[in-house]
């Protein structure tokens, strides 16, 4: 199953084939596609260079880091997750490391490194999704993150699933069909909410 983007306006095909599953399969990532991953976080933009993102990785099998980041998830996101060969934990730097002064861009910084992360994974035929429900809190504590930083986002890493064994009410959300927003709705000039016309 495909489930590329019906765009209005033509784009990099990388970008209308990316979705974010909720079935994964077990299947094993594979080291260095994994480490590819990563280095396109490495060198997304940032302000001043920061680069404010950091990422605590937990491969199924490897050690207990999977299991920890899971129980940092939120119920209903555990659920689906656990499926997941891959799990990582998105943390922001708040403050700047040469001034210590807060850093207005550490998320949104962090999101173009997720997104590079989405991006380099699509290349290589797997999925990212994304997950806002987790518990900073928890997360501090499991893997003792300092208080100049907070586990902000999670994302499950590796292949889809698409076998009749697999939970069918995630089969059924992966099938709906994708959505978004008209230009109209986002795009504007003069005043908001005044469309560009693109």
């Amino acid at each position: 199953m495909t489930k590329n983007a019906a765009t209005d306006h033509s784009i990099h095909n990388t970008l209308a084939v990316r979705w974010s599953p909720y079935a994964f399969s077990d299947k094993p990532v594979p080291m260095q596609d994994l480490a590819s991953v990563f280095e396109a976080a490495r060198w997304a933009p940032s302000s001043y260079n920061e680069q404010p993102w950091r990422y605590i990785v937990g491969v199924k099998g490897q050690d207990d880091t999977h299991a920890r980041i899971l129980e940092c998830l939120v119920e209903g996101n555990r659920a689906w997750a656990q499926n997941a060969p891959v799990l990582a934990l998105g943390l922001v730097v708040r403050t700047f490391t040469r001034t210590g002064e807060p850093n207005k861009a550490a998320e949104h910084d962090l999101g173009l490194a997720s997104a590079n992360i989405a991006t380099e994974a699509t290349t290589r035929k797997l999925f990212v999704h994304q997950m806002i429900g987790l518990d900073p809190d928890a997360a501090r504590i499991a893997f003792d993150i300092p208080n100049h930083a907070e586990a902000f986002t999670a994302l499950a890493i590796g292949y889809r699933e698409t076998s009749n064994h697999m939970n069918q009410a995630l089969i059924e959300r992966d099938t709906k069909p994708r959505e978004r927003r008209a230009l109209s709705e986002f795009v504007f000039t003069a005043r908001f909410g005044n469309p560009a016309g693109l």
